[in-house]
C-alpha cells in the first residue's frame, strides 16, 4: 500500500527507472537467452520421441512454439530472473537498512518506498516481457534450427506445425504473465530488503527468503493465468 501511494512522488523515483532496467533487464538478458536456447533444444528433441508413429512430424514446431510462448518462455525466464534480480535487490536493500542508508533517506525527507521500492518495480514490470519477449525468440528458434538439422524436418514442415494452432493470444498471454512475473519478483526483493535485521546474517537470510518467495510467487500467479486462460 505504501508502494502505491509512493508513485504520486514521481520526481524521487522517475530518474532512477532507467538505470534499474539495465540492471534488471538488460544484464539478465544472457542467462535468459541461454536457457531458451537448451530449453527450445529439448523440446524438439522430446517431441519427436513423443510424436514417432502417432502423430504427422511437423507437430514439432506446434508443440515448441505453443509451449515456449505461454509456458515455458515465461516461467522458465521468471524463475531465472527470480534468482538474479531477486537476490540482487534483497542483497542491496537489505545492507543499506543494515547499514543505515535507509534511516539516513528517512532523515533527508526521502520516502524510501518512492527512492528504492518503485523504481525496481516498475523496471520489474516493463522488462521481464521484454526479456521474456527475447527468450521466446531464441528458444523457438533453436527448436527450428534443432528440428531441421537432427529430426530431418524441413523448415516448411516446421512453420507449418508452428502456424497450426498459433493464435495472436498466445504472444501476450506470455507477455502479461512475465509483467506479473517481473512485480512479484521486484516486490518480494524489495520488501525482504527493507524487512532486513542483524547485519550480514539477516542479509543473507532475507536475500534466499526473498528468492524463495519470488519463485512460489511465479508459480502460484503461473496457475492463477492458467485459470484465467481457460
Amino acid at each position: 500500500m505504501d508502494s502505491a501511494r509512493a508513485l504520486a512522488d514521481a520526481r524521487t523515483w522517475a530518474p532512477h527507472v532507467l538505470p534499474q532496467m539495465r540492471r534488471l533487464g538488460v544484464d539478465s538478458v544472457p542467462i535468459a537467452l541461454f536457457i531458451a536456447t537448451f530449453t527450445g533444444i529439448v523440446l524438439a528433441l522430446l517431441s519427436k520421441y513423443i510424436f514417432t508413429g502417432a502423430v504427422p512430424m511437423y507437430f514439432v514446431g506446434a508443440l515448441v512454439g505453443k509451449t515456449i510462448m505461454m509456458e515455458l518462455g515465461p516461467v522458465l525466464t521468471g524463475l531465472a530472473l527470480a534468482g538474479r534480480v531477486g537476490a540482487n535487490i534483497a542483497a542491496e536493500v537489505g545492507t543499506m537498512r543494515v547499514t543505515e542508508q535507509v534511516d539516513a533517506l528517512e532523515t533527508l525527507a526521502y520516502n524510501p518506498n518512492s527512492y528504492l521500492v518503485v523504481p525496481r518495480v516498475l523496471a520489474g514490470v516493463l522488462m521481464f516481457p521484454v526479456v521474456t519477449a527475447l527468450a521466446v525468440a531464441i528458444g523457438v528458434t533453436a527448436g527450428w534450427i534443432t528440428a531441421i538439422n537432427l529430426l530431418d524436418l524441413s523448415t516448411l514442415e516446421f512453420v507449418k506445425g508452428l502456424r497450426l494452432f498459433y493464435r495472436f493470444k498466445d504472444i501476450w498471454f506470455g507477455l502479461l504473465k512475465a509483467a506479473s512475473f517481473g512485480a512479484a519478483v521486484t516486490l518480494a526483493g524489495c520488501l525482504m530488503g527493507l524487512a532486513t535485521r542483524g547485519g550480514a546474517e539477516g542479509v543473507g537470510r532475507n536475500t534466499t527468503r526473498a528468492v524463495v518467495i519470488g519463485c512460489e510467487a511465479i508459480l502460484v500467479l503461473d496457475a492463477f493465468w492458467a485459470l484465467v486462460l481457460l
